[in-house]
């Protein structure tokens, strides 16, 4: 690879999984990508998702970080205006106390689920308006000076935990850009805007004291098997599982169902968020993620092992990191 690699961790509860099994295969990930020589894992905030398991981001960042030695590790990222910027900057900054120089921060503003969740998170549907006060809030606590008179973050202030801006519209790229912080693009579920936001981004990035030139991580799905014909029942079964999760309103449909609503105008939607996705045997995985990656302009690639069984994603972590050349520790 011409490029880092780094995972993204939904902490995904399987069919017939409890949470408890999905946070000792995020463990195993970790470890496994440890020794594998990725260069960060990162868990997203979702909520009211009965098959994603890292809704309490940094309570599952500080569990893994325990099981682990030296890999970085973060939110990819922490929906921001769910929280106050004082409780994310404690956090976060007890993360890094605990685990120093290994903790990222990654920012969205999207509330991570529906209206009624985003209700019973208690979140102002205005909230994502302040979003940028909120990063430069947060920053504040972390690096000062503190930007809210007399109010400091402890465990945070100095801290200097990095933060990363995730975002799938022009508007993260931008906002990015203006604050001279690297730049996610969530093309693994929201591929559409990726060329546009990476050249806004780069275009008009102004250096800053975290970051002195862009950098730019990309998300793409990875389906790695010793078969391609197992790849592509991997990838299958992994589309079925979000037809369920996008449609079925708390059932599960048969795999018949699932493949009829696939073959569906609707569900179109689901094989589009899927756009760039590597499937297949290790070489051409690698193939794929290296043209994607200047297709991306990307300085990193954030890669989402796809599959709705714990033992094939760890496999798929294994067979890219031996492809790709990575460097075991």
């Amino acid at each position: 690879m011409t490029v880092p690699l780094s995972i993204l961790d939904l902490a995904t509860i399987g069919k017939g999984q409890t949470a408890a099994e999905s946070f000792a295969g995020s463990v195993a990930m970790a470890q496994l990508a440890e020794k594998l020589g990725y260069r960060r894992v990162w868990y997203a905030e979702h909520h009211n998702m009965s098959s994603i398991a890292s809704s309490a981001t940094s309570v599952l960042i500080a569990h893994v970080a325990a099981n682990t030695d030296s890999i970085r590790l973060g939110a990819g990222g922490v929906m921001l205006p769910n929280h106050s910027p004082l409780t994310i900057a404690e956090q976060f900054g007890t993360l890094e106390t605990l685990h120093p120089g290994r903790i990222d921060l990654g920012l969205g503003r999207a509330p991570g689920s529906d209206q009624n969740t985003m209700r019973a998170l208690r979140r102002d549907p205005q909230s994502a308006d302040t979003f940028p006060q909120d990063v430069l809030e947060l920053q504040g606590y972390l690096t000062g000076p503190t930007r809210v008179q007399g109010v400091e973050a402890t465990p945070g202030r100095g801290t200097n935990v990095p933060l990363y801006i995730l975002g799938s519209s022009l508007f993260g790229a931008r906002l990015a850009a203006q604050l001279g912080l690297p730049y996610a693009f969530a093309s693994h579920f929201a591929p559409n805007a990726l060329q546009d936001a990476v050249s806004l981004y780069r275009r008009e990035f102004k250096p800053s004291e975290q970051l002195a030139a862009p950098h730019v991580i990309a998300g793409v799905n990875v389906v790695a098997a010793d078969a391609a014909s197992d790849a592509q029942e991997m990838l299958r079964a992994t589309m079925r599982a979000r037809v369920s999760l996008f449609f079925g309103g708390g059932r599960q449909f048969t795999d018949d169902e699932a493949d009829m609503i696939l073959d569906s105008p609707q569900g179109q939607h689901v094989s589009q968020m899927m756009k760039y996705s590597a499937v297949g045997t290790p070489d051409a995985v690698l193939d794929y993620l290296d043209g994607f990656a200047r297709h991306a302009d990307a300085d990193e690639l954030i890669v989402a092992h796809q599959s709705t069984g714990t033992a094939e994603r760890l496999r798929s972590v294994e067979l890219l990191a031996e492809a790709a050349g990575l460097v075991r520790v």
